[in-house]
């Protein structure tokens, strides 16, 4: 496998042994226009944004792909990115990656989830999507290296610096409301460029369940990284996935705070999201920001998800210890037409073949429902 920028001519520089476990070893394969004279990647400018982002080809060879063979990069340097993700136009991978970090050292391999927080099958925003990965932060990085499994057409590796916003440093504290309406801070608190957001939000008739979902990425971030992943998982789902907008309704992250995700968070419009592959049309997305596959949430995350809940299932008068009757529009565990039973609040693993929102999270499900009802409860005294 090779770098190249896509639209570059691709030319091998090295080919090593063939009979390794791990095959091809390819060297850089980039012009001018894509690499500094020290043969580092170049990330441009997006345009009318902070940040800066590259879409990198990996460029297999033919037959080593056919055969579903692990196929690795050399370690390529790069100008500083922080978050990255691997797509490609047809069949199915898996993926790993490790990075150099700014102090100089290389991580250890990581997998990078597949992406499984989708739109519904039929909307404009699944037409466009190309399949890959979850959008995976790495925090502010200047190496990658990238191995594919599996036989996938056309991968590209995208790196994201989503850059420093005057806002990001302010840890600005939203107004508090009188009602059950919790403290949400904006899409401008987070730098979101509302030029990216494409058409008209969809408003769903009415909201029955609250999907709880993980960005799988790491736990050690801090609070001034949040604004510079949002924004840098925002840049992915509109201009390497496609979509109309982030995917979820809102984010929490570890410290307890939330965030407005797609528009209409801001406010009190019910916007359709594109989080829950098939049941996107009658529900909430709330990710929390972090892997909790192999780590246990803090009790802020906890009160942070469960304050949305109350919020959105008071409004429409549904029980949060409740399950609830939910038609599919066809996900890759319900068909379409599929009338199935549910939690009202639930892990996106109870409607889609994933492991989000990681063990711990899911675990603390019942919790967060417990936790949601004494709000409501409290507020209606």
């Amino acid at each position: 496998m090779t770098f190249s920028d896509p639209s570059l001519r691709r030319r091998d520089l090295a080919t090593l042994g063939a009979a390794a476990a791990v095959l091809p070893l390819v060297g850089l394969s980039a012009a001018p226009a894509a690499a500094r004279p020290d043969g580092r990647l170049r990330l441009r400018p997006d345009e009318g944004g902070v940040g800066r982002a590259l879409d990198v080809a990996l460029t297999p060879d033919p037959q080593v792909a056919a055969r579903g063979a692990v196929l690795r990069t050399a370690e390529q340097r790069t100008d500083r990115f922080a978050l990255l993700g691997v797509t490609w136009a047809a069949g199915s991978g898996q993926v790993r990656v490790r990075v150099r970090g700014a102090d100089g050292s290389w991580s250890p391999w990581r997998g990078v989830p597949a992406l499984r927080d989708l739109p519904d099958r039929g909307t404009t925003e699944a037409r466009s999507a190309p399949a890959g990965t979850e959008p995976l932060w790495v925090g502010d990085s200047d190496g990658v290296q990238v191995e594919v499994t599996g036989a996938v057409e056309r991968p590209v590796l995208t790196l994201v610096d989503p850059g420093d916003h005057p806002n990001d440093p302010v840890d600005a504290r939203p107004k508090r409301h009188r009602s059950l309406r919790p403290r949400i801070r904006s899409r401008r608190s987070w730098g979101a460029k509302e030029r990216w957001a494409t058409g008209k939000p969809k408003r769903v008739k009415t909201v029955e369940q609250v999907h709880v979902h993980h960005t799988a990425t790491g736990n050690d971030y801090r609070k001034r990284d949040v604004p510079r992943i949002l924004r840098a998982i925002y840049r992915y789902h509109t201009k390497t996935l496609g979509w109309s907008d982030v995917g979820y309704n809102y984010f929490v992250d570890r410290f307890g705070r939330i965030w407005a995700g797609r528009r209409g968070a801001d406010g009190d419009r019910d916007t359709r999201g594109a989080h829950t592959l098939g049941f996107n049309h009658t529900s909430v997305g709330i990710a929390v920001l972090g892997s909790y596959q192999e780590a246990a949430p803090t009790p802020k995350v906890l009160v942070g998800v469960a304050k949305i809940a109350a919020w959105k299932l008071r409004k429409y008068h549904r029980d949060p210890l409740a399950t609830t009757p939910v038609l599919s529009h066809g996900s890759d565990l319900y068909p379409k037409g599929t009338v199935v039973t549910l939690p009202v609040i639930d892990g996106h693993r109870d409607t889609n073949d994933t492991e989000c929102p990681g063990q711990y999270l899911y675990a603390a499900l019942p919790d967060i429902r417990l936790r949601t009802a004494r709000r409501i409860k409290r507020s209606r005294r």
